[in-house]
């Protein structure tokens, strides 16, 4: 049974495509349910953040499966799509796969290398998927071997020693485009995990007035209270602090546009040409494109960031090739254990088709001579076991050889064992 990986993310798809197609934690275990209901899905784990969208499953058959994966992803929540969705996609298989999702563990893949977030939303994908019973004994494995090596890439190498995000990298291009944040009116819009990085980071920078607005007021002024600095409001006083705001940083959950055109347009009238920059880190993303038309105010999304930090990556870059040895073992390590469990049933299936083949002829032999005694008996016993053990040990060591190898071919000489010595046990290897 392949696993697969079929996914979007930064590499290909704009942010406009990804923000369709994102999924709410509140949502994640009934999506997950929804692919369970898949006749080729046996198991699914998804992970859903800002730059990235990708499907783990196990699956019958990789044409028919991957199909599925793609008709739920086109279907799920979002209807009809107004366009093609095959140009943003991609798969992966098998090693593919595996590897994959330790490289966007230990942050190799993500748009800001070595970002700090990823190995939380990766176990938290995780978690959901153990929440919604859709992890079997394979992708839980794989998760845990991905885990591991995110946590080892970070303990053991300097990928993620300097505090690069994406809220941390907003901050940073704020900084390019309107100087230093000391004396400077920030407008933090969410008060989410983003937003709270990004104001940990304006206070370090020193912003020369922080409002945090929020739905909920509370969340808002705990942030607040946390810092030590700066003021809780909620949603219907975001017009007035945008009209004082020199800069915007908004990272909500809302499923709709929160700084619409007319809000911004009326935010404007009273600046007094003052210009607004705007920068959102939300998927889906929280300003009206239509805002960056207005004149005066600036947009930049979670797209243009990445060149914002180029700079401060080098000594990552640097640690990639450590990473990469890393990411290595542990696909060896699993991949080990993978092939152990695609053997085992069929050699265990194997060596008691012949041992229940070897005991009824033993007996039927010895109900024909009775005369034997019991030292002749353990001599034909011996002889008995010698045999099936001798013929028994090409098959087991071919098996075993070419799961070196290949996991698929494995899988296609096991069947071709079971055609040859009938073994009805087989059948329930695909179920393993």
């Amino acid at each position: 049974m392949p696993l697969v990986c079929l996914g979007m993310s930064h590499h290909g798809a704009p942010a406009d495509v990804r923000e369709r197609h994102a999924f709410p934690a509140a949502r994640m275990s009934e999506a997950l349910i929804a692919l369970l209901d898949y006749d080729t899905v046996h198991e699914a784990a998804m992970l859903s953040t800002c730059n990235r969208l990708e499907i783990y499953a196990n699956i019958d058959n990789v044409d028919r499966g991957l199909g599925q994966l793609k008709e739920f992803l086109g279907n799920f929540r979002h209807g009809g799509l107004p366009y093609d969705i095959e140009p943003y996609l991609y798969s992966l298989l098998e090693t593919e796969a595996v590897e994959h999702l330790m490289r966007v563990a230990t942050g190799l893949d993500s748009m800001l290398i070595g970002e700090a977030e990823i190995l939380g939303q990766v176990k938290e994908a995780y978690q959901q998927a153990q929440n919604a019973r859709s992890l079997g004994k394979n992708l839980h494995r794989l998760f845990r071997e991905a885990l591991n090596a995110g946590k080892s890439a970070r303990s053991s190498t300097e990928i993620g020693n300097e505090s690069v995000s994406i809220a941390t990298a907003a901050i940073t291009m704020a900084k390019q485009h309107v100087g230093a944040l000391r004396g400077k009116d920030v407008v933090l819009v969410g008060a989410g995990k983003m937003g709270r990085t990004a104001a940990k980071r304006l206070k370090i920078e020193g912003a020369g007035s922080l409002r945090v607005v929020n739905r909920t007021h509370e969340r808002a002024k705990e942030l607040v209270e946390h810092l030590g600095i700066g003021e809780a409001l909620t949603l219907p006083a975001l017009l007035g602090a945008l009209r004082d705001a020199d800069i915007v940083i908004t990272s909500t959950g809302a499923s709709h546009f929160v700084l619409t055109t007319d809000l911004i347009a009326d935010a404007m009238k009273d600046r007094a040409q003052r210009p607004l920059f705007l920068i959102d880190i939300a998927v889906p993303r929280d300003v009206d494109p239509l805002v960056a038309l207005i004149p005066g105010v600036l947009v930049a999304d979670i797209d243009k960031l990445s060149e914002t930090v180029d700079s401060t990556l080098e000594h990552r870059q640097q640690a990639i090739p450590l990473v990469e040895d890393i990411i290595h073992a542990h696909v060896v390590q699993f991949e080990q254990w993978y092939r152990s469990r695609v053997t085992a049933p069929v050699v265990a299936s194997l060596a008691r088709k012949a041992e229940a083949l070897r005991q009824a002829e033993l007996a039927r032999f010895f109900a024909r001579c009775p005369e034997l005694d019991k030292r002749q008996r353990s001599l034909v016993t011996g002889l008995s076991l010698r045999i099936v053990s001798k013929l028994l040990h090409p098959a087991i060591t071919a098996i075993r050889d070419c799961a070196d190898d290949h996991v698929a071919e494995t899988v296609e000489r096991a069947r071709l064992i079971d055609e040859i010595f009938a073994l009805s046990e087989l059948s329930t290897l695909a179920e393993e």
